[in-house]
Protein backbone atom coordinates (compact mmCIF):
# COMPACT_ATOMS: atom_id res chain seq x y z
CA UNK A 1 0.00 0.00 0.00
CA UNK A 2 1.52 4.01 -1.21
CA UNK A 3 0.81 5.00 2.78
CA UNK A 4 2.92 3.67 5.80
CA UNK A 5 1.21 1.61 8.45
CA UNK A 6 3.06 2.44 11.38
CA UNK A 7 2.46 5.48 10.83
CA UNK A 8 -1.39 5.03 11.68
CA UNK A 9 -2.64 6.41 14.51
CA UNK A 10 -6.69 5.67 14.33
CA UNK A 11 -8.75 4.08 12.01
CA UNK A 12 -11.92 5.37 10.66
CA UNK A 13 -14.44 2.09 10.27
CA UNK A 14 -17.80 2.79 7.58
CA UNK A 15 -20.92 0.06 9.13
CA UNK A 16 -23.24 -0.97 6.09
CA UNK A 17 -21.31 -3.08 3.45
CA UNK A 18 -17.85 -2.72 4.97
CA UNK A 19 -18.69 -4.19 8.92
CA UNK A 20 -22.30 -5.28 8.82
CA UNK A 21 -24.47 -7.19 5.48
CA UNK A 22 -27.27 -4.88 6.18
CA UNK A 23 -29.10 -5.64 2.61
CA UNK A 24 -31.72 -8.02 4.30
CA UNK A 25 -32.71 -4.92 6.70
CA UNK A 26 -33.13 -2.47 4.09
CA UNK A 27 -35.65 -4.93 1.90
CA UNK A 28 -37.78 -5.49 4.96
CA UNK A 29 -38.13 -2.13 5.90
CA UNK A 30 -38.98 -0.72 2.08
CA UNK A 31 -40.77 -3.14 1.93
CA UNK A 32 -42.91 -2.37 4.78
CA UNK A 33 -42.84 0.55 3.81
CA UNK A 34 -44.11 0.79 0.17
CA UNK A 35 -46.72 -1.65 1.36
CA UNK A 36 -47.68 0.85 3.93
CA UNK A 37 -47.96 3.79 1.35
CA UNK A 38 -49.39 1.64 -1.11
CA UNK A 39 -46.86 1.30 -3.78
CA UNK A 40 -45.42 -1.66 -5.70
CA UNK A 41 -42.17 -3.44 -4.04
CA UNK A 42 -38.56 -2.18 -5.99
CA UNK A 43 -36.35 -5.07 -6.79
CA UNK A 44 -33.41 -6.36 -3.70
CA UNK A 45 -31.05 -5.74 -6.71
CA UNK A 46 -32.23 -1.94 -6.78
CA UNK A 47 -31.86 -1.71 -2.96
CA UNK A 48 -27.79 -3.31 -2.99
CA UNK A 49 -27.40 0.03 -5.66
CA UNK A 50 -28.63 2.40 -3.59
CA UNK A 51 -28.22 2.55 -0.18
CA UNK A 52 -24.91 3.83 0.74
CA UNK A 53 -25.75 7.60 0.64
CA UNK A 54 -28.29 8.11 3.38
CA UNK A 55 -31.62 6.62 4.40
CA UNK A 56 -33.29 10.29 2.85
CA UNK A 57 -31.31 9.45 -0.70
CA UNK A 58 -32.41 5.78 -0.64
CA UNK A 59 -36.11 6.82 0.36
CA UNK A 60 -36.69 9.11 -2.18
CA UNK A 61 -35.16 7.05 -5.06
CA UNK A 62 -37.00 4.31 -3.67
CA UNK A 63 -40.10 6.08 -4.22
CA UNK A 64 -39.42 7.40 -7.40
CA UNK A 65 -38.65 3.84 -8.68
CA UNK A 66 -41.42 2.36 -7.79
CA UNK A 67 -44.26 5.30 -8.69
CA UNK A 68 -42.40 5.92 -11.76
CA UNK A 69 -41.40 9.84 -10.59
CA UNK A 70 -40.35 11.40 -7.74
CA UNK A 71 -41.99 12.01 -4.57
CA UNK A 72 -43.89 14.73 -3.17
CA UNK A 73 -42.45 16.57 0.12
CA UNK A 74 -45.59 14.98 1.62
CA UNK A 75 -45.59 11.79 0.25
CA UNK A 76 -41.04 11.96 1.23
CA UNK A 77 -41.94 13.11 5.10
CA UNK A 78 -45.18 10.28 5.11
CA UNK A 79 -42.83 7.37 3.93
CA UNK A 80 -39.86 8.88 6.46
CA UNK A 81 -41.96 7.91 9.09
CA UNK A 82 -43.35 4.37 8.27
CA UNK A 83 -39.23 3.81 7.08
CA UNK A 84 -38.52 4.64 10.44
CA UNK A 85 -41.18 2.41 12.31
CA UNK A 86 -40.11 -0.64 10.12
CA UNK A 87 -36.62 0.06 10.28
CA UNK A 88 -36.37 0.47 14.27
CA UNK A 89 -38.63 -2.80 14.59
CA UNK A 90 -36.20 -4.90 12.65
CA UNK A 91 -32.52 -2.96 13.38
CA UNK A 92 -30.62 -6.14 12.71
CA UNK A 93 -32.67 -8.92 12.58
CA UNK A 94 -32.28 -9.55 8.91
CA UNK A 95 -28.30 -8.59 9.41
CA UNK A 96 -24.95 -10.29 9.71
CA UNK A 97 -21.73 -9.00 10.47
CA UNK A 98 -18.99 -10.21 7.36
CA UNK A 99 -16.67 -12.79 8.14
CA UNK A 100 -13.34 -11.71 9.62
CA UNK A 101 -14.71 -8.24 11.00
CA UNK A 102 -14.28 -8.97 14.86
CA UNK A 103 -10.87 -10.11 13.88
CA UNK A 104 -9.89 -7.20 12.03
CA UNK A 105 -11.18 -4.92 14.73
CA UNK A 106 -9.12 -6.91 17.35
CA UNK A 107 -5.84 -6.74 15.32
CA UNK A 108 -6.28 -2.82 15.36
CA UNK A 109 -7.09 -2.34 18.54
CA UNK A 110 -3.95 -4.59 19.16
CA UNK A 111 -2.09 -2.40 16.84
CA UNK A 112 -2.56 0.69 19.19
CA UNK A 113 -4.82 1.87 16.85
CA UNK A 114 -7.80 4.42 18.24
CA UNK A 115 -11.06 3.42 16.53
CA UNK A 116 -14.19 5.39 15.27
CA UNK A 117 -17.19 4.00 13.18
CA UNK A 118 -18.53 6.75 10.67
CA UNK A 119 -21.75 5.90 8.93
CA UNK A 120 -24.16 7.61 6.81
CA UNK A 121 -26.98 5.45 8.67
CA UNK A 122 -28.94 7.61 10.89
CA UNK A 123 -27.30 7.32 14.49
CA UNK A 124 -30.33 6.08 16.15
CA UNK A 125 -29.85 3.11 13.33
CA UNK A 126 -26.22 2.71 13.81
CA UNK A 127 -26.17 2.89 17.99
CA UNK A 128 -28.54 -0.43 18.29
CA UNK A 129 -27.48 -2.26 15.43
CA UNK A 130 -23.43 -2.38 15.94
CA UNK A 131 -24.42 -3.40 19.74
CA UNK A 132 -26.76 -6.41 18.80
CA UNK A 133 -24.27 -7.41 16.76
CA UNK A 134 -20.96 -7.41 19.51
CA UNK A 135 -19.40 -5.00 17.56
CA UNK A 136 -20.08 -1.65 20.08
CA UNK A 137 -17.58 -1.91 22.40
CA UNK A 138 -14.32 -1.61 19.66
CA UNK A 139 -15.30 1.82 19.09
CA UNK A 140 -14.20 5.33 20.97
CA UNK A 141 -16.97 7.16 18.87
CA UNK A 142 -19.60 6.76 16.61
CA UNK A 143 -20.86 8.99 14.46
CA UNK A 144 -24.14 8.87 11.80
CA UNK A 145 -25.04 10.25 8.57
CA UNK A 146 -27.14 12.72 11.06
CA UNK A 147 -24.55 13.81 13.13
CA UNK A 148 -22.56 16.29 11.22
CA UNK A 149 -24.20 19.22 8.90
CA UNK A 150 -23.08 16.94 6.28
CA UNK A 151 -22.22 13.10 4.92
CA UNK A 152 -19.93 11.32 2.71
CA UNK A 153 -18.53 11.58 0.46
CA UNK A 154 -17.94 15.08 2.18
CA UNK A 155 -14.90 15.10 3.55
CA UNK A 156 -16.80 17.01 6.88
CA UNK A 157 -17.70 14.13 8.59
CA UNK A 158 -14.44 12.47 8.33
CA UNK A 159 -12.29 15.51 9.53
CA UNK A 160 -14.77 15.90 12.27
CA UNK A 161 -14.64 12.03 13.24
CA UNK A 162 -10.46 12.69 13.02
CA UNK A 163 -10.56 15.96 15.22
CA UNK A 164 -12.78 13.69 18.19
CA UNK A 165 -10.14 11.23 17.73
CA UNK A 166 -7.13 13.66 18.31
CA UNK A 167 -5.25 12.27 15.25
CA UNK A 168 -4.26 13.86 11.82
CA UNK A 169 -6.59 12.96 8.61
CA UNK A 170 -2.59 12.10 7.60
CA UNK A 171 -2.50 9.04 10.40
CA UNK A 172 -5.93 8.22 10.52
CA UNK A 173 -6.91 5.51 7.84
CA UNK A 174 -10.39 5.01 6.62
CA UNK A 175 -11.67 1.67 5.89
CA UNK A 176 -14.99 1.06 3.91
CA UNK A 177 -16.41 -0.52 0.95
CA UNK A 178 -17.50 2.17 -1.14
CA UNK A 179 -16.59 5.38 -3.93
CA UNK A 180 -18.56 7.30 -1.29
CA UNK A 181 -15.89 6.20 1.43
CA UNK A 182 -12.65 6.53 -0.62
CA UNK A 183 -13.90 10.31 -1.94
CA UNK A 184 -14.51 11.16 1.17
CA UNK A 185 -11.12 9.90 2.35
CA UNK A 186 -8.90 11.63 -0.56
CA UNK A 187 -10.43 15.11 0.37
CA UNK A 188 -10.28 14.91 3.78
CA UNK A 189 -6.45 13.83 3.81
CA UNK A 190 -6.97 9.79 5.00
CA UNK A 191 -5.48 6.98 3.59
CA UNK A 192 -8.24 4.68 2.25
CA UNK A 193 -8.62 0.74 2.09
CA UNK A 194 -11.23 -0.55 0.68
CA UNK A 195 -13.04 -4.21 1.32
CA UNK A 196 -14.43 -6.50 -1.64
CA UNK A 197 -17.35 -7.21 -0.80
CA UNK A 198 -19.68 -4.17 -0.26
CA UNK A 199 -22.16 -2.38 -1.95
CA UNK A 200 -20.22 0.21 -3.98
CA UNK A 201 -23.68 1.44 -5.67
CA UNK A 202 -23.72 -1.50 -8.54
CA UNK A 203 -19.97 -0.49 -9.53
CA UNK A 204 -16.65 -2.62 -9.61
CA UNK A 205 -14.72 -1.81 -6.28
CA UNK A 206 -11.75 -2.27 -7.43
CA UNK A 207 -12.06 0.56 -10.16
CA UNK A 208 -12.11 3.54 -7.18
CA UNK A 209 -9.00 5.27 -6.13
CA UNK A 210 -8.09 3.61 -2.91
CA UNK A 211 -4.82 2.42 -1.64
CA UNK A 212 -5.54 -1.00 -0.81
CA UNK A 213 -8.40 -3.70 -1.02
CA UNK A 214 -9.21 -6.24 1.39
CA UNK A 215 -11.24 -9.54 1.10
CA UNK A 216 -11.51 -9.44 4.59
CA UNK A 217 -11.46 -7.18 7.48
CA UNK A 218 -8.45 -9.04 9.41
CA UNK A 219 -6.11 -9.21 5.95
CA UNK A 220 -4.46 -5.80 6.77
CA UNK A 221 -1.98 -7.38 8.62
CA UNK A 222 -1.16 -4.35 11.17
CA UNK A 223 1.32 -5.95 13.47
CA UNK A 224 1.28 -4.98 17.56
CA UNK A 225 2.82 -2.21 18.63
Amino acid sequence: MPFNPTSLQAAIVDLDGTMVDTLGDFVVALTGMLDDIGLPHVERAFIERTIGKGSEHLIRHTLAQSAGEPPSQAMFEHAWQRYQAHYLGINGQHADVFPGVAEGLQQLRAAGLKLACLTNKPLSFAQPLLASKGLDGYFSFVFGGDSFERKKPDPLPLLKTCEALGTAPAHTLMLGDSANDAQAARAAGCPVVLVTYGYNHGEPVREVDADGFLDRLDQLGLSRR
